[in-house]
């Protein structure tokens, strides 16, 4: 029998003392005597700080509660249905008004959070929520600052697989963490991977989004130049048409074929807006950017419209497909063995030397990834459940394990997502043109169905170009700048063959527009709705967001990240963003009810457990 310490004693009266004062009308007077005259006993030789003493009585106590105060079946059963119940109820209300911890599942806002990241987030920053629904008791917009990441439930979205289980008990919704671009009211332009944009009332927003600390995330208005396609569940003919393709959830074009076998396509009326003259890449900006993949002297041969021998020699060649066309649609049979129109794209080709090649490598980022037994995988699938494992990239002779890449820093990651900076002298760092050519093509989604396979892939790298300032930018990195040779020759070649070009109706070269007007935005811009808003991932390349789902509810905004508690390292503390005020009436609001609360518990326990007992 082990000596109690003078804390548990008391712990042992307390809690048979209760349960007494609740039974005893129960109890034969004999019990009641026996069960008064140990408690009485404990007392004592608890204020007389008697541990040995009190120890001795506490073991005779607990020994009578056994015999006289014994729980039945029934009584276990609703003490513990009323425990379980009072404390999921606090904690559901916790976690959904007042404050939570959060895990981060993937890597859609690499580099702000990574994988595994553990957050602090407060669900009171711009307003109160109604638990496990979309209803505020309190919300102020403008609280709410573009550049700010935020909080959302995917209730009432269009957003795959949805739901999840509050402590495996409350049916609900997924909350997904992004940055917010655009309020209610905004038109939003994208040039040189950030966003220029107008408020409700015509004032230049730009400055509030592309903010200095955030300079080396950018932002891609599109995923792919169709984005997501609608077909017929069948084909006619042979042929899935017409073809509706999405952005930002919202229709925007149609593309069919006719009677004469001629591809054709449309915008939709509501997107023009009564004016016929807008074309489809003018739309947010999209005829800025390119998608980009490396491909050999052969592979430039075989999948493009271009002649290598009438190019600079290069190493590797950097193909750019831009200016999205409905003029130049035209069929094409898709990974999914889908006979249909798909858009026309103009195609450039820029030979790069073996040091353009390294500065890519100096400034490689991918996905998180795993290497095992020479294949490799994004991190977060199965590689057993995955399908085929065919698909997978080969890195031969880099030892097994976890890794990635961010500007250019390999780094392994280990235990709950802590993460080391590797040697100089690994193989993953050393400089190879093939492997360069295969983590550009494959880095983001390590498949090897984005590799350059045929000329008219609908499969494309998540690798985007960009002209900012007359310089032109891969991976966020401006490869060539404005007065490099290699450039120059680049952009004549493209005006030259904006002239001659055969290969289709119409061919737009790739050059820099230039920032947007006012006038352009206002014209070619995205309006967000009024009550929603714009959110995206600051991973571009692997995130779900706004160019997916579409805009976010008003209603559906639930708070934001804090403080970041896990991993140990530099981004440890505060998240990059401008940060939400410290005072607000919700917050305030309900940090009173809180202390209110927890004063009232912390009084009645206080009261519940002073001595000398009541008998």
């Amino acid at each position: 029998m082990g000596i109690y310490r003078l804390a548990k004693a008391k712990k042992i009266l307390l809690h048979t003392y209760h349960r007494f004062l609740r039974k005893r009308k129960v109890l034969s007077q004999n019990a009641q005597e026996q069960l008064q005259s140990s408690l009485q006993s404990l007392e004592k030789e608890i204020l007389a700080k008697n541990r040995l003493a009190a120890s001795e009585r506490a073991h005779q106590l607990q020994s009578l509660a056994k015999i006289h105060l014994k729980k039945g079946s029934f009584e276990q059963i609703r003490d513990f249905v009323l425990g379980l119940g009072v404390a999921l109820a606090i904690a559901v209300v916790v976690r959904l008004s007042w404050f939570e911890l959060y895990e981060i599942p993937t890597g859609s806002m690499r580099p702000t959070f990574k994988e595994q990241d553990r957050l602090s987030v407060s669900k009171t920053s711009f307003g109160v929520n109604v638990p496990l629904t979309t209803d505020h008791l309190y919300f102020n917009p403008s609280l709410i600052d573009r550049a700010n990441i935020v909080i959302f439930t995917v209730q009432n979205m269009d957003f795959q697989n949805p739901d999840t289980i509050y402590f495996y008990v409350f049916p609900g919704k997924k909350q997904l963490v992004k940055r917010l671009i655009g309020k209610p009211g905004d038109t939003l332009y994208f040039y040189g991977g950030q966003v220029y944009g107008i408020d409700a009332e015509g004032k230049d927003i730009s400055s509030t989004i592309n903010l200095p600390e955030l300079s080396l995330i950018d932002h891609i208005p599109f995923f792919n130049f169709e984005n997501r396609i609608t077909t017929t569940p069948s084909p006619q003919q042979g042929i899935f048409s017409p073809v509706i393709l999405s952005h930002f959830n919202e229709p925007i074009a149609r593309l069919w074929v006719n009677q004469l076998s001629q591809v054709r396509g449309e915008l939709l009326p509501k997107i023009t807006h009564g004016d016929p003259s807008i074309r489809y890449g003018q739309l947010w900006g999209m005829d800025n950017f390119a998608m980009a993949r490396l491909l050999t002297k052969e592979q430039v041969r075989l999948y493009t419209d271009q002649d290598p021998s009438t190019l600079e020699e290069g190493v590797l060649y950097l193909e750019l497909r831009h200016h999205p066309s409905l003029e130049t649609a035209h069929l094409v049979c898709d990974e999914w063995n889908r006979v249909r129109p798909t858009v026309g794209v103009s195609t450039s080709i820029i030979p790069l030397q073996e040091d353009q090649l390294k500065k890519l490598f100096s400034n490689l980022y991918t996905s998180r990834f795993v290497v095992k037994n020479g294949l490799a995988w994004r991190y977060g699938i199965d590689p057993k459940r995955y399908g085929n494992a065919s698909l997978f990239p080969h890195l031969p002779g880099i030892p097994d394990g976890t890794y990635e890449f961010y500007y250019g820093k390999g780094s392994g990651v280990h235990f709950e997502g802590i993460t080391t900076e590797l040697a100089s002298s690994h193989p993953l760092l050393r400089f190879d043109v093939s492997r360069l050519q295969l983590l550009f093509n494959t880095g983001m989604e390590f498949d090897t169905r984005f590799s350059p396979q045929s000329k008219d892939q609908t499969f494309m790298p998540a690798r985007y170009a960009y002209y900012r300032d007359g310089d032109l930018y891969v991976m966020g990195l401006p490869l060539l700048t404005k007065d490099d040779p290699l450039l120059q020759s680049f952009i004549e070649r493209e005006a030259r063959r904006s002239v001659s070009f055969q290969g289709q109706k119409v061919y737009t070269p790739f050059i820099d527009g230039g920032p947007p007007s006012t006038e352009t935005i206002q014209r070619l811009g995205l309006k967000i709705p009024e009550k929603s808003y714009l959110v995206l991932g600051d991973n571009h390349a692997n995130s779900g967001d706004s160019r997916e789902f579409g805009f976010v509810p008003e209603d559906n905004m639930r708070g934001g990240p804090s403080f970041i508690f896990w991993p140990p390292g530099s981004r440890f503390g505060l998240p990059l963003q401008p940060g939400y005020p410290l005072f607000n009436p919700g917050r305030i609001a309900v940090w009173i009810l809180a202390t209110i609360c927890f004063g009232t518990w912390y009084v009645i326990h206080r009261k519940r457990s002073r001595l000398p007992l009541e008998f």
